[in-house]
């Protein structure tokens, strides 16, 4: 009876995946918990309904607070966002057709607390952000897909005006512009965002190829910002800047590879201090920015079409702490990461006005601190 029960609860198993594999979009969550249990998970994410099935995860990994995936999803490389000199980076496999995630290998960033994580446009470098060691760390990829030992470490100096936050660099993000052509790093400490023209024939040999470093140059943004995330629109016109310490959000005009700022606009009403996420809606007509440590939520903009600047046109109160969020690339959900209300909680996007709905569904997660999707 046992093995009857057993096997039939196995063949539902198999039945509700194969179900779930019709939709093409997986779900990718990172957390800070118990590293003994899983800290990255895969699910399968139906942007119809909006219901998640569980697929696979991977245990045995430390504070995976960031990551990014090679474009055709099988490779997934995580920060390690530890304070001291066991900081490092990871590099993963990912078997979606078999459930399966497999750890490749660690490296050191050596820089504390890296934050942030992505990809060279080739696909042969990954960069990370250190917050607490103030740097970034270029990492080469050999045939394997494996992080490489070698890695070029840039380090940055200087202060800004807030006494306890901005005593020293902190880097939050390091994104590429929309031809790749340059890196730009966000320092919520100096108040700057680091400009770094980038080597498009670099050598995987050699990983402090890639960026040209000696023509640095900095973009500043007003004092007491503290920069964090970086965003572009669609047609790389217009960029958008989450600022942690003042919870504004900065348009600057992309032009000739460089930002002019436009427009500085609050996401919240109650001085938090606690800036943290920035999405565009897949139609380019809404932008979302997270708020954390009081008033948690999503602040909504408008914006114009003719200029780029945005309009605030409401505020969704969310779960404790969402460090991070996701639209689904059809533009009908928003899933919130939050930390402090371990789990993920998923929310309806009005593709006419932009406002949220709780929908009352969420994933279940100690510690979430990332979602995104794999298409």
């Amino acid at each position: 009876m046992s093995f009857f029960f057993f096997a039939c609860k196995s063949a539902a198993k198999k039945e509700n995946l194969a179900e779930a594999t019709k939709s093409s979009l997986i779900m990718l969550l990172g957390g800070c918990g118990n590293p003994a249990k899983e800290s990255i998970r895969a699910y399968y994410f139906d942007e119809e309904s909006a219901n998640a099935t569980y697929l696979c995860g991977l245990s045995g990994i430390s504070n995976p607070s960031f990551m990014t995936t090679t474009s055709d999803g099988k490779y997934i490389y995580a920060v390690k966002e530890e304070a001291t000199e066991t900081a490092g980076a990871y590099a993963i496999s990912f078997d979606r057709e078999n459930g399966k995630m497999t750890l490749l290998n660690e490296v050191s960033v050596h820089g504390g607390a890296p934050c942030n994580i992505t990809l060279d446009p080739t696909e042969r470098f990954v960069l990370t952000a250190n917050y607490n060691g103030g740097s970034i760390t270029v990492i080469a990829l050999n045939d394997s897909a494996c992080l490489k030992d070698s890695v070029c470490v840039i380090p940055f100096t200087g202060k800004s005006v807030d006494p306890e936050r901005q005593t020293k660099p902190y880097l939050h993000c390091v994104k590429f512009s929309p031809d790749g052509k340059y890196l730009f790093a966000d320092d919520l400490g100096t108040d700057q965002i680091h400009v770094f023209p980038v080597f498009s024939e670099a050598c995987t040999c050699d990983a402090a190829t890639l960026l040209k470093i000696k023509l640095q140059r900095d973009v500043k943004v007003s004092p007491g910002n503290g920069p964090r995330h970086l965003i572009f629109s669609a047609d790389g016109k217009y960029a958008y800047l989450m600022n942690e310490l003042s919870d504004n959000v900065t348009v600057f005009d992309y032009v000739n590879d460089d930002l002019k700022e436009k427009q500085s606009i609050k996401s919240d009403s109650l001085d938090a201090r606690g800036g943290a996420d920035i999405h565009i809606s897949p139609d380019g007509k809404f932008l979302y920015s997270s708020v954390r440590l009081k008033g948690d939520g999503i602040a909504i903009f408008r914006i114009n079409p003719t200029d780029g600047t945005l309009t605030k046109i409401g505020y969704q109160l969310t779960a404790p702490h969402p460090r991070n969020f996701a639209i689904t690339p059809n533009g009908k959900y928003i899933l919130v990461a939050s930390r402090d209300g371990n789990c993920v909680e998923i929310y309806g996007r009005n593709a006419e006005t932009g406002l949220l709905t709780n929908m009352g569904k969420k994933i279940e997660m100690e510690k979430p601190m990332f979602v995104n999707f794999i298409q």
